[in-house]
């Protein structure tokens, strides 16, 4: 890691013309892989502040935040209701893209940082997340079933805010880490990093990160994805190999 961030100071002279501070993040893994033994992953993002002229503002109030998101996807939320005893489903929302995962750390509580117009811009918290109902509902009823969404993804570790979380070395040194459930989903993710000063976002910058399955598992998902007729077909032929020979093991025994 040292080397990386000694390798980010090394290019401040490519950028000290520049009038705005400037960021220089990256990520200790940049492919994630997923096998059947797969627990989850920690990040670490890191990265540098580059000043205009390389003077570091001597009040040092800049601060810092990480979003890291999966890809979007669609989703559809249902409402459960109790009928005579009995949980059955009943209003329901169907969302054309929602972030299958979003992790956020910031060196303070986000909502101290900046006001709420600026969050919603650029997404800055899960009450600031930017859905999309597939049908035009009462603005009431939309957030009701955000809030659930949020409260269901957060209870299943793939939405979480991390307040105070950025560790930041002498104004110019950033770091934080972002905890990957066992349960993410594969795909694209990005992880931005925003500076932020005095209520305004003064630098923003991205880097991808790949999550994806490996071996066997890896062969299972390219196949029903590219194959999906040979692979229902191997499916069903597996099951009926498994239920003829668990009947013939039950008939010895």
């Amino acid at each position: 890691m040292r080397r990386r961030l000694a390798a980010l100071l090394l290019a401040a002279p490519l950028v000290l013309g520049d009038t705005k501070p400037v960021l220089v993040p990256d990520v200790s893994q940049r492919d994630i892989e997923i096998a059947y033994s797969f627990t989850g992953a920690e990040l670490l993002l890191f990265g540098a502040i580059l000043y205009p002229g390389g003077r570091v503002p001597s009040e040092r109030d800049a601060q810092i935040v990480v979003v890291v998101k999966g890809p979007v996807q669609p989703i559809l939320v249902r409402e459960k209701q109790q009928i005579a005893g009995i949980w059955v489903n009943a209003a329901r929302m169907r969302y054309l893209s929602a972030p299958s995962f979003y992790g956020l750390a910031s060196s303070k509580p986000i909502a101290s940082l900046v006001d709420d117009r600026t969050r919603a811009i650029y997404e800055l918290g899960l009450d600031s997340l930017q859905l999309s109902p597939a049908s035009s509902t009462p603005t009431a009823e939309q957030a009701r079933f955000a809030r659930g969404l949020v409260d269901l993804k957060r209870r299943n570790g793939l939405y979480y805010e991390a307040p105070g979380a950025v560790e930041i070395t002498d104004g110019v040194l950033y770091r934080a880490r972002i905890t990957i459930p066992a349960r993410v989903p594969i795909g694209r993710f990005t992880a931005e990093t925003f500076l932020i000063r005095d209520g305004r976002v003064l630098a923003a910058a991205v880097r991808d990160i790949d999550i994806r399955k490996s071996g066997f598992e890896r062969f299972v998902a390219r196949a029903a994805d590219h194959q999906s007729v040979a692979y229902g077909l191997v499916a069903v032929a597996l099951s009926v190999l498994f239920g003829w020979a668990a009947g013939a093991i039950a008939r010895r025994i």
